[in-house]
């Protein structure tokens, strides 16, 4: 939570849709964040179904397809592992 004080994005929980995606902007612009950013509906169905709370990492092959999924981050990042998880993918 320090680190979200210091770069000045911490919400209140947003009440509906609309609010949720005016907080989400506000953060993709105060952080810099140069990928482009989703959110889910105010219902969490995304989260719900991919688990993808607290946050993870996904590699979604051509078709769609989940082709990796790390653990709960950031201590279940394991660069090694999408790295070979992405060479299986294009070679």
């Amino acid at each position: 939570m320090a680190s979200n004080v210091k770069d000045n994005v911490v919400f209140a929980s947003p009440k509906d849709e609309e609010e949720r995606a005016s907080m989400a902007g506000a953060c993709v612009r105060k952080l810099g964040i140069q990928v482009p950013a989703v959110i889910d509906e105010f219902g969490n169905s995304t989260e719900q179904a991919y688990t993808g709370w607290p946050d993870r990492l996904y590699l979604i092959d051509r078709s769609g397809h989940i082709a990796y999924k790390s653990k709960p981050g950031p201590f279940g990042f394991k660069s090694d592992e999408l790295r070979a998880a992405v060479q299986r993918l294009i070679n």
